[in-house]
Order: C-alpha cells, then structure tokens, then sequence
C-alpha cells in the first residue's frame, strides 16, 4: 500500500512511519520541519520537507491507497493565546490538504485527533458517546477536523478514521520524545532529573482530583503507531471510525514524578505553580471500542514501561 504520513518527522508521526516501513508499506513522509525534527526523517521511506497545506506539492506527490494526518500544532496552552494560529495550521491546513489528497483519489484517512474534543468532564472513563466541548481553541481545532471528515464520509468522498488519544508517552531508541518547546511532563522531568533544569515546574496542586494533580491516560507511542496502522486496515470494510485510544488507568502528576524518580534514581526540586488555562482535571479513556473494532491491545502502557523506555530514549538525545 502507497501511503502519505503528513508530520512523518514529529514524535508519533516518526514512530509510525517507521512501523509503516518495517510492514512493508510505500511510505513518504512529509514535513516542515518546524516542530519536526530532522533527525527523525525516516529511514527506507522516501522524504520531503514541505507543509501538508501546500496542495500543488501534495498532489505532485502522486496517488495514495491512504494518508495518516499528524502534522498539527498540539500545544493546548499556546493556543489560548494564538487561537488563530491554530485554526490556521490545524484546521484550514489539513482541509487544503484534504482537497489535495481528494481530488488524486486517496481511499483511506487516519486522522490524529486527541482526547481535548471532550473538554473538562467530571465522569470517568470517557467513552466515545461523551458529549464533545473543547475547553481550548486546539481541542476545537481537532473536533472541526472531525466534522469535515464526517461529511466527506456521508457524501463517499474518502473512508476516514479520527484517533481521539489521550496522552502520547514512551518512546523508542531511534525515536525519543523531544518537541521545541519541550510541554510534556514526563520529558520535562528528566531534563529535571539530569540537571538541565533547576527544577520541575507542575501546573495546579489544586484540582479536584485524589492528590490534587492532573490526571491522564498516558499511552506508549509504539501503541499508538499500531493503532494507526490497525485503523488503515480497518477502513477496507467499514467507512468512518471515531476512537479513542487511551488505557483506561489514569496517573496522576505526583504518580509520574514519583515514577521518573525511581526509574532514573535521581531526586529533583519539585514546585507547584499556578493552574494553566485550558487544562482538564482528569481524562481518561474508555478504550473498548479500539478494542473491539480493531482488535487493538496497548501491551507496552503501563507506566513504569513507559517512564523507563522513554528514559532509556532521553538518554541518546544531543542537548
């Protein structure tokens, strides 16, 4: 199978083409390189830097079976302060890109999507049925992309697939976790751990949550890059899937600290700073439905695996 992976130098998107690769799959990559790293194009697929809005350069790339959508920015945070930036790159950029990829014919669309369509809810797992409010213009920007896919569905424009997860952890040796700037927790506290920074700051100690720390689902990326691949699979025999892909065991901020520290054997200054808008309190997936309809199985997200290999990942990183 010919297949496009747009933000193919990015975290989950490197990890994924890899896999692609290794099944045997046509792959080309595709990237600006602006949040991506160089260093993660990848191997045995062939290359281009460009943006995935570009549509004369996507569709002087040829013809495609499927495309697997990744390149975004993800910073919910940021995007309370620049809306417009991300309504730009995360939705008018993937429609153009949509209207490339349409017009050459391409069957199949994996979007990665993200647990922040849901907002803030209370009850715990979510499940797919939930009722969407994004609490930040990035969740919204991924649940736009979503409508317009649903439409393409409906009208039999294209077969497509949004991937709602829940928090992308882990790593592996020849793709370790490092976005510019550095938002994630787990990354964050090695720098911590190895000095790089004076101490670990962590958003809110006031939420209404057992230890008072954030929540999340943390799922390892070589579980994501199956599901990816699963859902290409998927939508030979079904048109339009919505998934999320989660574990459904939540840690919570304290508990991945405490993991980090055990894991590198290293103590570090911890301090508690004000709320961040548009954090959620907790999420937490349901992941029955990922199960179900892709036989899918996240075998490497427990914790402590995933502190450890995203450690052993950190380590090869160039400062």
């Amino acid at each position: 199978m010919r297949v496009l992976v747009t933000g193919a130098a990015g975290f989950i998107g490197s990890t994924t083409t890899a896999l692609l690769v290794a099944q045997g799959h046509d792959v080309t990559g595709l990237d600006n390189l602006v949040s991506g790293r160089a260093q993660n194009a990848p191997v045995g697929a062939a290359f281009v830097v460009g943006d995935c809005g570009d549509v004369e350069l996507v569709r002087s790339l040829g013809h495609f079976d499927a495309c697997v959508h990744f390149a975004a920015r993800i910073e919910p945070g940021e995007s309370m302060k620049f809306p417009e930036v991300f309504f730009s790159n995360n939705v008018a950029s993937s429609f153009r890109l949509l209207e490339a990829l349409v017009t050459t014919g391409v069957e199949r669309f994996v979007f990665s999507s993200s647990c922040a369509v849901y907002g803030d809810q209370v009850a715990m797992p979510i499940d797919e049925q939930r009722t969407t409010s994004p609490h930040s213009p990035y969740g919204q920007s991924k649940r736009m992309v979503e409508e317009g896919l649903e439409w393409l569905v409906k009208q039999g424009r294209l077969k497509a697939a949004s991937l709602r997860y829940f928090n992308a952890a882990g790593a592996t040796l020849a793709h370790p976790e490092r976005h510019n700037p550095e938002i994630h927790l787990i990354p964050i506290a090695f720098d911590a751990a190895m000095g790089k920074r004076d101490c670990l700051e962590v958003f809110g100690d006031d939420y209404p949550t057992p230890d008072g720390t954030c929540v999340r689902d943390y799922v390892h990326v070589s579980d994501l890059a199956d599901a990816h691949v699963l859902a290409i699979e998927a939508l030979e025999s079904t048109d339009g899937l919505t998934l999320n892909l989660g574990t459904g065991v939540g840690s919570s901020n304290r508990e991945v600290i405490e993991m980090v520290k055990l894991v590198t054997g290293r103590d570090f200054e911890v301090r508690y700073v004000q709320r961040r808008p548009g954090d959620p309190a907790a999420a937490v997936a349901s992941n029955d439905r990922a199960r179900s309809l892709l036989s899918w199985n996240p075998t490497r997200s427990a914790l402590a695996t995933i502190v450890s290999d995203a450690w052993a990942a950190h380590q090869t990183l160039k400062f």
